[in-house]
């Protein structure tokens, strides 16, 4: 059955469609051996060789769904151009890299911990990442100082994070720390711009001391230990994906 080649590759857990797009126009997909630069070229995965920046992609077919409990330290990304870890990583079984290739669904950066999904399934990782989903995404913020009610307030209602201001967010405080000079508080999102927890902070002058990733939706990765992951249920995949 024929389908289009970025979704192919998207499907095999190999980059994200979006990704998979740029590489076609760039000349770095292949197609029984010849160069293909077209979006809106077709293959048969049963039938057509295909190479990814010339390594042949095989069909998968397995679904893999994998809920990760991200470490500060590593990259969320398949492959990293400065050498530093990346949470592909952290994916073994048994002491052995999975059988199955899959790419982050979105994203967390390098200092910020928590949960962060992973998947083969290019429609899943379309539909969870697309902003008109709004799934939502809950955080908790250690911050220096002590954090006011007009802070929390400004942060609730939207702020300026540069040339875009956020949606209205869920937060509360769980705990000011007066002796140490430091606030704790949960916020809950649906967007997914670039350090957006960080910038928010920033933007009503309280700085991120540390970060964490609790829930994606109602998934929350409090019984999994830092570093660790587990496969996802039919039923938590469902959810997600309705």
């Amino acid at each position: 059955m024929e389908e289009r080649l970025q979704k192919f590759l998207a499907n095999q857990g190999i980059c994200s469609r979006r990704k998979a797009e740029e590489k076609i126009l760039q000349g770095k997909v292949k197609v029984n051996g010849h160069v293909v630069t077209e979006l809106g070229t077709k293959v048969d995965p049963e039938k057509d060789e295909i190479y990814y920046e010339e390594k042949q992609i095989l069909n998968q077919t397995e679904k893999v769904y994998i809920l990760l409990n991200k470490p500060i330290g590593y990259v969320t990304t398949v492959k990293d151009q400065f050498n530093r870890p990346t949470v592909m990583e952290l994916l073994k079984e048994h002491g052995k890299p999975i059988k199955v290739s899959v790419v982050p669904v979105g994203r967390l950066d390098m200092y910020t911990s928590g949960a962060l999904i992973l998947s083969n399934d290019g429609d899943f990782v379309y539909k969870i990442t697309h902003p008109k989903h709004e799934i939502t995404k809950t955080y908790q913020v250690t911050v220096k100082g002590s954090i006011t009610e007009t802070e929390i307030e400004q942060l609730k209602q939207g702020v300026d994070i540069g040339e875009y201001v956020t949606k209205p967010a869920q937060v509360r405080i769980m705990k000011i720390d007066v002796e140490k000079n430091i606030s704790r508080l949960e916020i809950t999102i649906h967007e997914g711009k670039n350090r957006q927890v960080r910038r928010m902070c920033e933007s009503v002058g309280r700085k991120v001391l540390a970060l964490h990733r609790s829930k994606i939706g109602d998934l929350n990765v409090k019984e999994l230990k830092l570093g660790n992951w587990r496969y996802l249920t039919k039923q938590e995949v469902d959810k997600l994906d309705k």
